[in-house]
């Protein structure tokens, strides 16, 4: 049998190596160009449905604000009952949680309630009365349990004035004050124990009349 001359071995070896490395250099160049491609999809995938989410969170969080609002309800509505079915109130009350630190701890103990679910405060003590911690929610001081259709609690409002339907009890851009919800609007619990969710701005007016006054979380 002949052998090849060792300069045509060595030249084809040669091609060899080279269509090899050529290979690897084209399959290292796929990978990068597939990771390239699997970073954009994943960032095209979060700015579509990272907002919606967000939002999504936000609803249930609302949902569950109203499920709050009415188990504090049923704390005012016992205290009503043993006073002449006034709601509680405080003479020199300037914050709700000065308004409603009657409830705590007599009639009700769970003060987590209190709290918005969006809140990233403790609950106030549950042994003692509250009126120096922060709460979530506003409070119409001066109502009773006949104004069954009027607002007792809110989430915290842009401000504590009468509001006409179509102005902004809660924020429109998801800054403080009023933004318990982010840019969502907020919830309202009315004297018969009922509780709705509204947009920022109102469906409805919230006239506040002699004797009444909407009382708003502390500062931060």
């Amino acid at each position: 049998m002949k052998r090849r001359p060792n300069h045509l071995r060595s030249s084809r070896e040669d091609f060899h190596r080279r269509r090899f490395a050529e290979a690897r250099i084209l399959a290292g160049f796929s990978l990068i160009e597939l990771l390239a491609v699997a970073a954009i999809l994943l960032l095209l995938f979060a700015l579509y449905w990272g907002p919606r989410t967000s939002q999504n969170r936000q609803r249930q969080a609302r949902q569950e604000c109203q499920t709050r609002l009415q188990k504090i309800h049923v704390a005012l509505s016992i205290y009503a009952g043993e006073h002449a079915d006034t709601f509680p109130a405080a003479a020199g009350a300037r914050t709700s949680a000065e308004a409603l630190d009657a409830l705590v701890p007599r009639y009700t103990s769970d003060t987590a309630v209190f709290l918005c679910p969006g809140s990233k405060a403790p609950a106030p003590p549950s042994d003692k009365p509250f009126r120096q911690h922060r709460i979530s929610y506003a409070y119409y001081l001066g109502r009773r349990a006949a104004d069954s259709q009027q607002a007792l609690m809110s989430d915290e409002q842009v401000n504590t004035q009468s509001k006409n339907a179509g102005e902004e009890a809660f924020s429109s851009t998801g800054k403080p004050p009023g933004n318990n919800h982010d840019k969502l609007g907020g919830n309202f619990l009315f004297c018969d124990g009922s509780a709705a969710a509204v947009p920022p701005r109102l469906p409805f007016s919230l006239t506040l009349t002699q004797g009444i006054a909407l009382l708003n979380p502390s500062p931060q």
